[in-house]
């Protein structure tokens, strides 16, 4: 039989979704055109200890972004980390030494400054990240792999999710992206549909090494915190109580028969410290709780300023976004069946804890 060639002609879209389409991906090219000059390739070389050759130097990358004019650049503590020496490599191929001028290793940020004359520097604008929304735009500009200040785009895939850090701490309400971060995007910004940056891309989440969609940025309002205080200080002083705690859960409730089945079980208080100051008391009596033994009877924290307290990570997150050091709080406790307020001014935690 004689085959039928059928050709299809495909119809035109309409105009105003072409131009819709269009217009789109201006918003794009022109944030890329605006921001990338201010997007910056970090080079930092660390010398390690070879059990053969002895001092040996390791050269890794990373991105960072200008914030003004006196040459500041905010990038991730991890991309300077222990670094002998760190270079910056600004958009128009001018490499300069970089000193650091502070780090925080708690939420993995960091600040470094360069000496150049500041026609050459395009600071960014830092947006705010309190009211951003699920399926917002997201563009992400770093230097994946050394590719200098590629972009990528995508959405806010999530928001207020916790990131462990390599110290064990928790970083609060980071942002999840779906715009592809791979490994030399860290320290890069995260923009919003105007082009203010909203984050700083610094970890993804990948079984190969490589982006799978899942990419993480240390939100701005915690960024424009730190960084305040690395430019002033060189570190960042975090809130303080002075307490070491247990997370009540409905078991360990019924195993002491405590009076409230969420909460914070102060086990012991340190002296000279904000809770002691505040009258708050530790343990009284030691018991065995599994294979370790624990001071218990002391205070039970309920509440901080209003905000109802379940567990430890409640706590800490709450000192961590919403306070800081000099402040005083109102710490809602159960003591002998009674409860009670009291207010406690936060010290600085030792930066050793």
């Amino acid at each position: 039989s004689t085959p039928v060639v059928i050709i299809a002609t495909p119809v035109p879209l309409p105009a105003e979704i072409v131009q819709a389409a269009a217009a789109d991906e201006q918003v794009v090219i022109d944030i890329y055109a605006r921001v990338s000059p201010a997007v910056v390739h970090i080079t930092s070389q660390v010398v390690v200890r070879d059990f053969f050759y002895g001092d040996v130097p390791q050269e890794g990358t990373g991105s960072g972004f200008v914030i003004d004019r006196q040459g500041h650049i905010v990038t991730n503590n991890h991309v300077v980390e222990g670094a002998e020496q760190v270079t910056v490599t600004l958009s128009d191929e001018t490499s300069v030494e970089a000193r650091i001028v502070g780090t925080d290793p708690s939420t993995d940020l960091a600040v470094i400054q360069i000496d150049v004359p500041a026609d050459k520097l395009h600071p960014v604008e830092l947006g705010s990240s309190a009211n951003l929304r699920v399926g917002q735009r997201a563009i992400a500009i770093g230097n994946p792999f050394g590719l200098d200040r590629t972009l990528t785009t995508g959405v806010i895939s999530s928001l207020g999710r916790p990131l462990q850090t390599e110290n064990n701490r928790t970083i609060y309400d980071v942002i999840q992206t779906d715009a592809a971060i791979n490994p030399g995007n860290s320290g890069g910004p995260l923009l919003d549909s105007s082009g203010k940056v909203i984050g700083v891309n610094s970890a993804i989440y990948s079984v190969s090494g490589g982006s799978v969609g899942v990419g993480f940025a240390i939100p701005v309002d915690t960024v424009r915190r730190v960084t305040a205080s690395l430019i002033d200080k060189g570190y960042y002083p975090h809130p303080w109580l002075g307490i070491t705690a247990l997370s009540i859960s409905s078991d360990l409730a019924n195993y002491l028969q405590l009076p409230v089945e969420r909460g914070v079980l102060v086990v012991s208080v340190t002296s000279g410290q904000a809770a002691s100051r505040a009258g708050i008391r530790g343990g009284s009596r030691r018991v065995q709780i599994g294979s370790y033994v624990v001071p218990v009877g002391g205070d039970i924290l309920t509440a901080i300023d209003g905000n109802k307290v379940s567990s430890m990570e409640d706590l800490v997150k709450y000192l961590e976004t919403k306070t800081q050091v000099g402040q005083t709080v109102k710490l809602t406790i159960l003591r002998d069946g009674q409860e009670r307020t009291v207010e406690a001014t936060l010290g600085e935690q030792p930066r050793s804890e």
